[in-house]
């Protein structure tokens, strides 16, 4: 009798970006799972448990970057029996593409990610979400909270002001300065830990996704990021998300994200069932 058992999806794990908490990815954690997947999603190297616990004692982010971040994820994907998938937003999105490219995920999702290595442009509003870091060079080496206000033009500029202040009150958490510098000063720094292997790594499928409205992360700078993998031997896919700011992973519109990724996921063949 032949064997009908139905592959196990793979595992998912979760990585979030500056100034969040990872427990905002409760509600895709529990969609996930409700469709069979295992799933994780731990916070950065110095985080907290919980948001509060993150904010009470900030100064354990203080100097974390880039490679620390990547560290701490690849050994915790040394510890799991399979690769994951992993799906990452903002600074998260980053990592999740220096995993994949490094032979520690199965496939990535890289949603509003922060710019890689190689991204040349730098439109006015992400110099402006970003300049409550990098507006001082002192922040390099401390963490950051963003205010209301901040929060509301960086991540919930397509959200009432109500709703991205509710947001920012349930979720954000200071973050390190480090990776934005990093970010920031990539292009002249020869071993930069913001640079990824677009041209040359053979690797699981891609999805980059990108709100069309997104202040920290503006379309132009994702579509940027598709155009260094054009030539690449792997494959990457691109799906620009219509009228959906930085918030769009936690925002009142989340599930309609998460079901484009599901689909992509299908599509790949990941899922189990291919």
């Amino acid at each position: 009798m032949s064997d009908t058992t139905p592959t196990r999806p793979l595992p998912i794990l979760f990585i979030h970006g500056l100034w969040i908490h990872a427990s905002a990815w409760g509600p895709w954690q529990d969609l996930f799972e409700a469709q069979g997947y295992l799933t994780s999603a731990p916070g950065w190297p110095g985080d907290g448990d919980t948001v509060q616990a993150t904010r009470d004692h900030p100064d354990a982010l203080n100097e974390v970057g880039i490679g620390e971040i990547c560290r701490h994820y690849a050994e915790l994907i040394d510890a799991m029996p399979v690769k994951p998938i992993v799906i990452g937003h903002s600074f998260g999105g980053l990592i999740a593409q220096e995993l994949l490219a490094n032979g520690y995920a199965a496939a990535a999702v890289a949603i509003d990610p922060a710019p890689v290595k190689g991204v040349r442009i730098l439109p006015f509003s992400q110099i402006r979400s970003a300049f409550p870091v990098l507006g001082n060079p002192a922040n390099r080496k401390r963490t950051v909270a963003l205010t209301a206000e901040q929060f509301r033009y960086g991540f919930g500029n397509t959200l009432t002001p109500e709703e991205s202040d509710a947001l920012h009150a349930a979720w954000t958490i200071p973050g390190p300065g480090r990776p934005l510098f990093e970010d920031a000063t990539a292009t002249f720094v020869r071993d930069s830990p913001a640079a990824v292997d677009t041209h040359h790594a053979v690797r699981g499928p891609l999805l980059l996704m990108s709100g069309t409205e997104d202040h920290t992360v503006p379309l132009k700078v994702t579509e940027a990021v598709v155009k260094l993998y054009a030539d690449g031997p792997s494959r990457t896919d691109f799906l620009p998300v219509e009228g959906r700011g930085h918030s769009l992973t936690m925002d009142a519109g989340w599930r309609d994200v998460a079901d484009l990724v599901l689909g992509w996921i299908e599509e790949r063949g990941l899922d189990g069932d291919g």
